[in-house]
């Protein structure tokens, strides 16, 4: 451990002292013997021997490292100079804060969803057991119990579904979200509850066997104010009652990442609450996420291989059921597929873009670092005079870029933690328990400290070259640290053309994000949402069956049709582009038998006469749904263009059939509709067809409201006339624009980065353009006071002085405006119709980088047009 003792240890190195005054006292002896006085003979043997303190200094570093005590003097002179060059320290810092903060955020978010596991016991061992095919992640529940049962590689196996339920307590009626779970859902995550007790495998006996709920903390302690009697009483749940066996611990929010339930409610109930039976016994109705532990030393492709046996098994026991041939394991937490893969390209695509902002930061103050090494050449070059050596200075450079990076580091981390508690309050949606809860921990706190240590000597480095060439006598004469002009094409060039390239690409992704989203709000939806009022609900929340529901929707069609001010009023099942759209269904032609090969699968929706009036849906042929299509009627579709282009090629649609998967009668077209947009805004045309509610009975209801009045007054007269209906049914009121918010979702979140990370890369681009515009007008002092000597005017200094800064700004921005062109169709899964050949981005980005290199470059432009070449010339 000598070296831990020499490490913070201040020594006189006596012998090496000695040694150089013994040789220093020999060859003054040897000079006084040829004659010299005692006063000529060591002035020449100190001329001989150099500079003794110059000697000593690299003696030392040949065998120890630098000492404590000489580090902390670098980090006093490092303090002084920022103190005395505050305007120089407060912009490397901001810049920093911002590029180290951007990264923090985006990390913190990586961290939360992608590296941090759930949070119960020995979470790596959990898998979700997904179809092969990616996208298809739900299981039907007689899988779940054959893949359970017939399994070896899984200690446990668990099923689990997000459900909505109506939970009545007293006079209050709201609409909740949970799950359903299987009864050994608790036991296999290794969970304990808070008050009471959890589910088990014994508590199921059957279908409707156990009515029991789990709360969880959050909902016990908001809506039944966290009473600690809770545990035993029964509440109403779709006027049923359920007891309270239960309450989670405050930190668990079930096995999905970004959904917050209220409640755990075992899968075998959900017959009782209005779901049909088929849940529980269909095989082909795919509506579970299976979740799993793998026994101790069983790896996740040993576990793939046995289930891919137990597919294969199941599809020759069942050779009409709709199987895969194999299983496949995720992560859990993101719905597998569905949530996951988006969620981790995107974010690994903004990881990578805020990465890149942080380079270009670091190669902007490298340049600052640069043209202020060239201010201060004089400094420099009387240091290394009188003894320093060029490792020294650059130690000294080094330990100041540090320390600007780490108060860098931490002024960005402070910020990034205060964004990062905003998103953890931020509810996306509303009426739907989303959220996205970040806790920043070691390892957020660690890639921050790791993130100012390597920016710190990263933009440190880069002037070494030039303080390593500087001549000392030249530097001294002129202040400049190296002696050849500025010229060469170099490492910085390339970073800062890098930079605005970057800068450039991400201006020009934030303007086609920005007018994608201008045309997403004016798109083209087979539907008018501007003026409509949804008011949704589901009639088994309040008690009724599928054979009472259609008197009672009939019932709310006429109540709301009559309140003033409504021009139009329909009905459907789910909420085209809402958060539970779609559903699928296989189509077949007329007079099929073999039904194990669809044509296609189309969108498929119940709606009620007048829906397409108060949609504002275009009928191209045929005729509406009317209430003469009953359930004794003949049964009717109709169908967008989509469909019948398909299924019909030319051949006009309107009184020609099709047959649905397990149906035996055709169904009539009677109507086609424009096309439209029914899941997402980016989506190709998709198949869609629309039944009669009569024909089809569902309990599911969205009644579609149109009128010119203001949202909040029909709002106030639709809940009205429903409560008067039937106080206890849960209604969720909103506008249609309102309702299309996750659907638009992902591209507002993509818009919001792109501006954010443009808005920085705009920043980073004026100080970059600056430090190379202020190093070159540095660089050139003497030569551009000559031109001025000799006539020049100020357009011939610009294009002296500042033309490589402006070449760099040329190129750099032709090289990202080509990048974004290559980047659009990236941008265009996410934003509806992005693309940067439209003239306003065009044009906005070349404004703005015009804008940007004006800002950047008038500083040092002033500085090079109030040159005095007589005081300069004097210096010479």
């Amino acid at each position: 451990m000598r070296w831990l003792k020499q490490l913070f240890t201040r020594r006189r190195y006596d012998e090496l002292s000695e040694s150089i005054r013994e040789h220093l006292d020999e060859k003054i002896d040897d000079l006084m013997d040829r004659g010299l006085t005692r006063q000529q003979a060591e002035r020449v043997a100190r001329r001989e021997f150099g500079n003794v303190a110059l000697m000593e200094q690299r003696g030392r570093e040949v065998w120890q490292w630098t000492t404590v005590q000489a580090l902390w003097g670098d980090l006093r002179y490092a303090m002084r100079q920022l103190v005395k060059h505050r305007g120089f320290a407060a912009t490397a810092v901001v810049t920093l804060a911002l590029g180290i903060g951007a990264n923090v955020v985006v990390f913190g978010v990586l961290n939360a969803l992608i590296l941090s596991p759930l949070n119960v016991s020995d979470p790596q061992s959990l898998f979700n057991v997904v179809h092969q095919g990616h996208g298809h992640q739900y299981q039907s529940y007689p899988d779940y119990l054959d893949y359970r049962d017939r399994n070896t590689t899984f200690s446990g196996m668990a099923a689990y579904d997000t459900t909505s339920a109506a939970i009545i307590t007293g006079n209050t009626t709201t609409r909740n979200f949970g799950y359903f779970v299987s009864g050994n859902y608790f036991d296999m995550l290794g969970v304990h509850p808070a008050l009471g007790r959890f589910l088990h495998a014994n508590d199921e006996h059957g279908i409707n066997s156990a009515p029991y709920i789990v709360l969880s903390h959050e909902f016990w302690r908001t809506r039944f104010d966290g009473d600690p009697g809770i545990v035993g009483k029964t509440i109403d749940v779709n006027k049923h009652p359920f007891t309270v066996i239960g309450v989670a611990a405050r930190n668990f929010h079930g096995t999905e990442l970004l959904y917050w339930p209220d409640f755990w409610i075992p899968i075998t109930s959900a017959p009782e609450l209005g779901l049909y039976i088929d849940y529980l016994t269909h095989r082909d109705d795919h509506n579970l996420l299976i979740i799993g532990r793998l026994k101790p030393g069983v790896t996740p492709q040993q576990a793939t291989d046995d289930l891919t046996i137990v597919s294969r098994r199941l599809s020759e026991q069942y050779p009409t059921a709709d199987y895969g041939l194999t299983a496949r394991l995720t992560k859990p937490g993101l719905k597998g597929d569905s949530w996951g893969d988006p969620i981790r390209r995107f974010l690994t695509a903004i990881m990578a873009l805020a990465g890149l902002v942080l380079l270009a930061a670091c190669a902007n103050l490298g340049s600052v670092f640069a043209a202020r090494a060239t201010d201060r050449g004089r400094e420099l070059a009387i240091r290394l005079a009188i003894g320093s050596s060029h490792w020294s200075i650059l130690r000294g450079l080094l330990v100041e870029s540090v320390l600007i990076s780490l108060l860098g580091g931490v002024s960005g981390t402070f910020f990034a933690m205060e964004l990062l508690r905003g998103l953890s309050r931020w509810q996306p949606f509303q009426d739907m328990p989303f959220h996205v809860l970040v806790r920043p921990d070691g390892k957020v706190y660690g890639g921050a400290l790791l993130l100012s240590l390597v920016s710190g000597i990263l933009f440190g480095l880069l002037p070494a070259r030039l303080i390593w060439r500087t001549d000392a006598a030249q530097a001294m004469k002129s202040g400049v640290t190296a002696a050849p002009i500025f010229r060469r094409f170099t490492l910085r060039d390339l970073l800062l053309c890098v930079q605005i390239a970057l800068c450039t690409l991400l201006v020009t992704a934030s303007f086609v994000a920005l007018r994608g989203m201008s045309r997403s709000l004016h798109a083209p939806l087979g539907f008018q949402p501007q003026g409509v009022m949804l008011a949704e609900t589901d009639l088994t929340m309040a008690g009724y069956s599928e054979d009472q529901s259609l008197t009672l929707q009939k019932r709310m069609l006429e109540e709301v049709a009559q309140i003033p001010g409504v021009s139009a009023v329909g009905m459907i099942d789910r909420t085209i582009l809402g958060k539970n759209c779609c559903g699928g269904e296989a189509v077949y032609r007329e007079g099929t038998t073999d039904f194990r090969k669809a044509i296609f699968e189309a969108h498929n929706f119940k709606i009620s006469p007048g829906y397409l009036e108060a949609a504002g849906t275009r009928l191209l042929a045929g005729r509406n749904i009317t209430s003469h299509d009953d359930a004794n009627s003949p049964q009717v579709a109709v169908i967008n263009a989509t469909f019948a282009h398909m299924l019909f090629g030319n051949t006009p649609a309107v009184g020609q059939h099709f047959l649905l998967y397990t149906e035996t009668t055709p169904r009539e077209v009677v109507g086609v509709v424009e096309d439209g947009k029914y899941q997402s805004l980016t989506e190709d045309p998709q198949p869609a067809m629309f039944f009669p509610f009569a024909q089809d009975v569902d309990t599911a209801t969205v009644l579609v409201v149109r009128s010119p009045l203001p949202s909040d007054q029909i709002a106030s007269s639709v809940a009205h006339a429903l409560n008067g209906i039937d106080p206890n049914l849960p209604l969720t009121l909103h506008s249609w624009p309102d309702a299309l918010d996750l659907v638009l979702f992902p591209a507002k979140a993509a818009t919001g980065a792109l501006g954010i990370m443009g808005l920085l890369a705009a920043m980073l681009a004026i100080t970059g353009i600056f430090g190379m515009a202020s190093y070159s007008v540095s660089r050139r002092m003497k030569e551009l006071g000559i031109r001025v000597a000799l006539g020049a005017n100020h357009l011939e200094l610009i294009g002296a002085a500042l033309g490589r800064p402006l070449l760099h700004l040329l190129s750099g921005s032709i090289a990202g405006l080509l990048l974004g062109v290559l980047a659009s169709h990236l941008l265009a899964q996410i934003v509806y119709q992005a693309t940067p050949q439209d003239p306003l981005v065009l044009g906005g980005v070349f404004v703005t980088m015009a804008l940007l290199g004006v800002v950047a470059i008038g500083m040092p432009a002033r500085r090079a047009f109030k040159i005095n070449p007589a005081y300069l010339l004097r210096e010479e």
